[in-house]
């Protein structure tokens, strides 16, 4: 299979599918037109990638890249990271940061945002006693 990306990326990921034990046989591949921006390759090409892997129902779409051949090598990429993710029981990474953005958008409770400020007005105080000291003028 020639995804149109470099030899070793191709193979890379054909052994940690191997690893994975996830085989071309048990994925389904469609293809479809792509949305979005794009104009007249968009409207005339289906570029993008749908697989399903069937013994987990693992579904991806993959519409990255402006080649279906790309879009199938990175359609493949993020169904391994799936697996991989379900079969090792860990969070994905995709999931990790999603997570980590959740976490700072957060909001302060009172004391975090009170202590917060408190710090702010300190280092004010700080900065303005490191003013130069004017003369008084008479």
């Amino acid at each position: 299979m020639n995804f149109g990306v470099r030899t070793d990326k191709e193979e890379e990921l054909r052994n940690r599918l191997n690893k994975l034990g996830v085989f071309e046989q048990d994925i389904d591949e469609k293809f479809v037109r792509s949305g979005g921006k794009g104009g007249q390759n968009v409207n005339k090409v289906s570029s993008c990638v749908y697989i399903r892997h069937r013994p987990t129902g693992i579904e991806v779409k993959c519409q990255t890249d402006r080649h279906q051949s790309v879009n199938r090598y990175l359609a493949r990429r993020i169904l391994a990271g799936r697996i991989e993710a379900l079969v090792q029981g860990k969070k994905s990474e995709e999931q990790q940061r999603i997570e980590k953005i959740r976490r700072q958008k957060r909001r302060r409770s009172r004391r975090a945002k009170d202590k917060m400020l408190e710090a702010k007005r300190f280092q004010a105080e700080k900065k303005q006693w490191r003013a130069p000291v004017k003369p008084d003028v008479q």
